[in-house]
């Protein structure tokens, strides 16, 4: 991990919380399903998932809320989640 993260700001933020805490997640993304599943498979099968289309379907907007033990742990979805093509973290 670098000092100069994008994620630095939600870190220090993160950092303040208590853990383990459930955390909600929020994306928005191209509607394919192959991306879909790769964002879903980052997270664990035990939690609560919303998957909305945008009104002409070409886009999802999915929440995912799941339990994180740590700040480092919900930067380390993020990260993960800043490989697949077109998914933008909200």
């Amino acid at each position: 991990m670098n000092n100069n993260s994008i994620f630095d700001g939600l870190r220090s933020k993160l950092e303040n919380e208590e853990w383990p805490s459930t955390y909600l997640f929020k994306f928005i993304m191209p509607n394919d399903n192959e991306t879909i599943s790769k964002l879903l498979n980052i997270f664990s099968t035990d939690n609560k998932q919303n998957i909305q289309p945008s009104s002409k379907g070409n886009y999802v907007s999915i929440s995912i809320e799941e339990v994180m033990f740590s700040a480092d742990d919900v930067i380390q979805k993020y990260e993960q989640a800043s490989t697949l093509k077109g998914v933008m973290s909200l």
